[in-house]
C-alpha cells in the first residue's frame, strides 16, 4: 500500500511519473549510515528536502528509530551508488500506448533517433520537467515487465519515447526508470554515467518534481 506526499510539480497528476521511496529500505539503511558517517563522511541527510527523498519524512522515520539527521552517510542512508545499500528511490512512469514505427522512421523532436528496422515505440510517462534528464535519450533503458528498453529520441518535457520491439506493453503498463538493480531495474548509476550528473542531484530534483509517494 502506499500513501501520496504532497505533489511538487506543476506538472504532477495525470502524467507525472512516481518517485516512490521505499520506508523499509531507509529503515535498513539508518544504522549502516550511522556507522559510516561516524568518520569524517557525515553529511546534512535532510538538506535539499531529504536528498529528494522528503525531509520530514526521513526525520520522522529516524526519529522512530531513536537516532539523529546526524551524523549519517547519506549515500549509505539512501542507497546511493557505490554505498551497496538498498537505493531508497525509484522513478516510475507508465506507458501511454504504443504505435508502430516503420525503418527510417524518425521520433521526438529533431529526429535524432530513425528506426534502424521495423519495431513498435510506447509514449511513457516522464520528462525532463519531472528529472528524465534530456541527455538520456537515445542512452539509457527502461524496465517493463522485467525486461530493458530503450529511450529513444529527445526526452520531452512530460515525457519519452520507448523502443519496445515486439514487447506487448498494454496502456498503463509500468515503467520504471531507476530502482533497485537487485530487482533487475535500471541502477541510477546508469543515469549518473548517461548524464555526468551527481546521484545527489539527480534524487534531489526527482524527488522533488515527480509526485512523491512512501510506499513500505
Amino acid at each position: 500500500m502506499t500513501s501520496t506526499l504532497p505533489a511538487r510539480s506543476p506538472a504532477a497528476g495525470r502524467v507525472a511519473p512516481v518517485a516512490l521511496v521505499s520506508e523499509s529500505a531507509l529503515r535498513r539503511n539508518a544504522p549502516l549510515a550511522l556507522a559510516a558517517g561516524a568518520g569524517s563522511h557525515a553529511d546534512d541527510v535532510l538538506a535539499a528536502d531529504g536528498w529528494g527523498h522528503g525531509a520530514g519524512w526521513v526525520a520522522s522515520v529516524l526519529a522512530d528509530l531513536g537516532m539523529d539527521a546526524a551524523p549519517l552517510d547519506a549515500a549509505v542512508l539512501f542507497g546511493l551508488p557505490g554505498s551497496h545499500a538498498q537505493p531508497v528511490l525509484s522513478l516510475r512512469g507508465r506507458a501511454l500506448g504504443t504505435k508502430p514505427l516503420l525503418r527510417g522512421e524518425g521520433v521526438s523532436y529533431g529526429y535524432t533517433h530513425r528506426a534502424p528496422r521495423d519495431t513498435t515505440v510506447a509514449l511513457v510517462t516522464g520528462g525532463y520537467a519531472q528529472g528524465v534528464v534530456r541527455s538520456l535519450g537515445n542512452s539509457a533503458t527502461v524496465a517493463i515487465a522485467g525486461r530493458r528498453h530503450r529511450i529513444v529520441g529527445r526526452v520531452a518535457m512530460d515525457v519519452c519515447v520507448v523502443d519496445v520491439d515486439d514487447a506487448a506493453v498494454p496502456r498503463g503498463a509500468e515503467v520504471v526508470f531507476f530502482g533497485d538493480p537487485d530487482a533487475g531495474h535500471p541502477s541510477l548509476g546508469e543515469w549518473t554515467d548517461a548524464t555526468g550528473l551527481g546521484a545527489a542531484e539527480i534524487v534531489a530534483v526527482v524527488g522533488v518534481r515527480a509526485d512523491r509517494r512512501v510506499t513500505a
